[in-house]
């Protein structure tokens, strides 16, 4: 009796350890497949942010003394992606010395006016000279600001055959092309470095979705009182 008894509990221990065994190794199987996967496209080809420099040189003739249609619908179209919240400033950069030095002078007054007026605050705008080179020349006014700029980096690396894919893994350039897209169209790169503050809760919205939620529990309960 008492040896069909060690029998029996020699087998369940053995029944044990065997599954004991096999879960290890099926844990350690599935940790080195999950490691060995790294070709992810958010990986090849991160989203960076990083500051630029956005810059426009706008022509000025030495007979000018404002600015003109054309220069204003140039400057507008480079300040369309200004934005105002961020506080970057302008830099406008004159020629001097120059055959154009007192129409640019002229004109680069009229720029910050116009930018002033477009809803950019003046303490950002600032006027720099610099010298052409040259007594002859006609040098344009140069207008920069720095902003930030989200890129996802170069696409175009094929560096390897696409059919030469044993291990069904993705090539080098996937993602590329979606990534940049990506980052085109974002508005505010800053959206991706951390959430914005909470916007202020809309008391009347709220009010409309209050009313509207009790009207509907009163079609089914009627004598809920609020």
């Amino acid at each position: 009796m008492n040896e069909v008894r060690l029998s029996r509990t020699l087998r369940s221990a053995g029944i044990a350890l065997f599954a004991a065994l096999l879960a290890t190794g099926c844990a350690k199987r599935d940790s080195i497949i999950v490691g060995s996967v790294p070709d992810d496209y958010r990986t090849n080809h991160p989203i960076t942010i990083s500051e630029q420099e956005e810059a426009i040189d706008i022509p000025v003739a030495a007979s000018s003394h404002r600015l003109s249609a054309n220069q204003k619908a140039a400057l507008d179209g480079f300040f369309a992606n200004y934005d105002v919240q961020a506080g970057a400033p302008i830099s406008i950069l004159v020629p001097s010395g120059g055959a154009n030095e007192l129409a640019a002078s002229e004109v680069a007054r009229d720029m910050a006016r116009h930018l002033s007026q477009g809803g950019i605050p003046g303490h950002r705008i600032t006027t720099y000279a610099y010298s052409t080179g040259s007594s002859t020349a006609s040098a344009p006014i140069r207008v920069t600001y720095t902003a930030l700029r989200a890129q996802a980096g170069p696409c175009g690396r094929w560096n390897a055959d696409l059919l030469n894919n044993a291990e069904n893994k993705h090539y080098t350039n996937f993602g590329c092309a979606s990534q940049n897209n990506l980052a085109a169209q974002i508005a505010n790169p800053a959206d991706l470095l951390g959430p914005r503050k909470p916007s202020p809760i809309d008391a009347e919205n709220r009010g409309v979705a209050i009313s509207d939620y009790k009207e509907k529990i009163d079609l089914f309960e009627p004598n809920i009182n609020y």
